[in-house]
């Protein structure tokens, strides 16, 4: 339902954002003009410098998940929730950045998919492609989904419409100029984030501390009104069960997204290895500290509302404390915070299906430019019908982080680090990890084997328990094969 801003408020805001489109779109006309040939299209000609590579990552990861769901999740659960967004968010930027960004970047690719290939052959590359793409689309829907709300908050657009709008706008950036768009309009977009999020957070603490900002805080983390103790605990330690479900969401958040291509594109058009590791380093340790200002307004929300606008708590307190200036700004941020993730989530699952799949494909006689670019469309098209047709944004994108943590983290990370003897122990690992995954998920169940007694009592993580499947598929068939055996 749309809060009661009033009517000249509302029509000031409707005109800022048409026009920060408008922009956003000249921006990327501009870039569209340096879009020559594939390599730019996905990885921005590999020229990409600190500055820009930093903040395309930051912005690519800071997205509505860690804006508004999290908040919502904070509000409702506790800080607890924080494990997934920011805390393995940021986890996962600088263990890149550490162990993966310089192998990688050194061995020239486009595409994770591209490292399959080139360490286990054909069919590992496209059975890694079959995994990642989907991963995507529930991260993509959840931005949709997310900013959808924030039309239906501010304006009273129905949700279907407000889908289509942000699909809409987010997709035409990603056509134009593919990975040049993106970066560069991240860099203006994360610039705003930044600032409009530290702006939100100190007007928010500031008016519940009667105009001191650090007594506001004090009096949210020491439990007055609604933030009940519980609700500050960052590691649940009520039972064995609940600390395992808390631990598998920081490894999917601190491991899932590894390999996907979303971080790896970075990496890959960043214009030395050194550069890559570097930002990796930079975007993961400003996401750590920026990612926690949603979590203090979760805990302000729970604060000031109650159980009420857990979907929606960061406008309802922008509407509560901002005045229409600042209502202003701080739509435009949320605005920049769902596209600057929107077209960077578009971009990497096509570029994924056009090279690593349907460029094999002898019949298709499209240039691979115009490949990529038709693969934008599908992806966004998937995307949008997974928002319409589901209800909670969070579940989506803890999904997609599980989905490549239990099929590509253990074959990526031991192609790497071990020198492979065939594709065989890759293909089993991605068999086994989603194998297991997938039907458990379907139906729905929480633990390892939940359905089956004893081992469903014993409450074994789900994703922890099927990476750990994939891993020992894997170390078997390596130790077993004595020489190299092709998997072709």
């Amino acid at each position: 339902m749309a809060t009661d801003l009033p009517v000249t408020l509302k029509w000031v805001l409707a005109i800022s954002l048409i026009v920060y489109v408008m922009v956003m779109f000249g921006v990327c006309l501009w870039a569209h003009k340096r879009v020559k040939d594939v390599e730019d299209y996905v990885v921005a000609g590999r020229r990409l410098p600190l500055s820009l590579a930093w903040a395309t990552l930051l912005a690519t990861w800071f997205g509505a998940s860690t804006m508004l769901t999290q908040a919502g999740e904070v509000a409702r659960e506790g800080v607890r929730q924080a494990a997934l967004d920011p805390i393995g968010g940021g986890l996962c930027l600088i263990i890149a950045g550490t162990f993966y960004a310089r192998p990688l970047w050194e061995m020239n690719l486009l595409t994770t998919s591209d490292f399959f290939r080139i360490k286990f052959g054909e069919k590992a590359e496209i059975m890694s492609a079959l995994i990642m793409i989907p991963s995507f689309f529930g991260w993509i829907a959840a931005q949709f989904v997310a900013f959808a709300h924030i039309l239906d908050y501010f304006f009273g657009i129905p949700f279907v419409l407000g889908v289509l709008l942000v699909a809409i706008v987010g997709t035409s950036y990603t056509l134009l100029g593919g990975m040049w768009s993106v970066t560069l309009t991240d860099a203006i977009q994360i610039t705003l984030i930044i600032i409009g999020l530290i702006l939100l957070t100190f007007k928010v603490f500031a008016a519940m501390g009667g105009g001191d900002f650090s007594h506001g805080l004090t009096s949210v983390l020491t439990h007055v009104e609604q933030v009940s103790p519980e609700k500050l605990v960052w590691i649940p330690h009520e039972s064995a069960s609940q600390f395992w479900a808390w631990a598998s969401i920081l490894c999917a958040g601190a491991l899932g997204n590894l390999p996907g291509q979303d971080l790896m594109q970075r990496v890959f058009a960043s214009k030395s290895a050194t550069v890559a590791r570097q930002a990796c380093w930079v975007a993961g340790g400003a996401y750590l500290a920026l990612g926690m200002l949603p979590v203090l307004l979760g805990l302000a929300a729970a604060s000031h509302f109650g159980s009420k606008n857990e979907d929606s708590v960061i406008p309802a307190l922008a509407h509560v404390f901002l005045d229409p200036v600042y209502t202003i700004i701080f739509v435009l941020v949320l605005l920049s915070v769902v596209l600057a993730t929107i077209d960077s989530a578009i971009l990497a699952p096509a570029t994924v299906m056009a090279q690593n799949l349907l460029i094999k494909v002898k019949w298709i006689k499209i240039s691979p430019l115009n490949l990529n670019r038709l693969c934008v469309l599908f992806v966004a098209t998937c995307s949008l019908i997974m928002a319409l047709t589901q209800s909670r944004a969070f579940s989506l994108l803890e999904n997609a982080y599980s989905m490549t943590m239990v099929g590509l983290f253990v074959p990526l990370t031991l192609g790497l680090f071990l020198k492979p003897k065939s594709g065989w122990p890759a293909i089993a690992a991605m068999v086994v990890g989603p194998g297991l995954w997938l039907p458990q998920y379907i139906a729905g169940w929480t633990y390892f084997l939940e359905g089956f007694e004893p081992i469903g009592s014993i409450g074994l993580s789900l994703s922890l328990s099927c990476t750990g499947a994939a891993l020992t598929a894997y170390l078997i068939l390596h130790y077993l094969l004595k020489s190299p055996v092709t998997a072709d």
